[in-house]
């Protein structure tokens, strides 16, 4: 693992699982909340969205430091071009699954990454696809019944119970778990940061 020392890497996310995530590319790295204030409601593509959202995470960081590489990320569920969110009740929840059930949905995660000093700024969408299994209303609402839907966006959780109900995914698992981490060290390389 070669890192250039004068590079400190900073996480520009309170995010457990993105830190957990980051810590398995085995880089010194610290945590720094950004204060953007994300808004889910411009109109815009998705994938841009994403990219967007990514980007201010990461700018808000960055501007307060003279040198580093800062890291944003923001990830959502994508179904027919429209953000799913979080299910407000247990009946939005099941229609949200019904609406899923034997389809495929998207997960997308903007990444961005900042090089201060070089001035250098990556900024990318990656994208998983999750297909759904059909599933019966008993397995809608004992999956609604255990908790798990409630606080997740499209109403599923890929790394709980929710990974019972998915039957393949295409593309990156990392990326639908909140950061891509094959696409961050391709794109780290190119700044001087080879993890292996």
């Amino acid at each position: 693992m070669t890192l250039k020392q004068t590079q400190k890497i900073i996480l520009a996310s309170t995010s457990p699982r993105r830190q957990e995530l980051f810590e398995k590319l085995r880089l010194p790295f610290t945590i720094e909340a950004s204060d953007y204030e994300e808004d889910m409601t411009l109109k815009m593509p998705p994938q841009k969205l994403a990219r967007v959202l990514s980007a201010g995470k990461a700018e808000a960081v960055a501007k307060k430091h003279q040198s580093g590489i800062v890291i944003g990320a923001d990830t959502f569920v994508v179904f027919n071009d429209h953000l799913l969110g979080k299910p407000k009740s247990k009946d939005e929840a099941k229609k949200m699954l019904q609406k899923l059930s034997g389809k495929r949905v998207d997960i997308l995660t903007g990444l961005t990454i900042i090089d201060i000093k070089a001035k250098k700024k990556i900024c990318l969408t990656d994208t998983v696809g999750v297909f759904i299994k059909k599933l019966s209303e008993e397995e809608i609402n004992n999956y609604i019944a255990s908790g798990e839907p409630m606080d997740k966006a499209g109403a599923f959780a890929i790394q709980g119970l929710g990974a019972v109900i998915i039957k393949r995914i295409e593309g990156d698992f990392m990326c639908a778990m909140g950061l891509p981490l094959f696409v961050l060290a391709k794109e780290l390389k190119k700044l001087g940061i080879k993890i292996i």
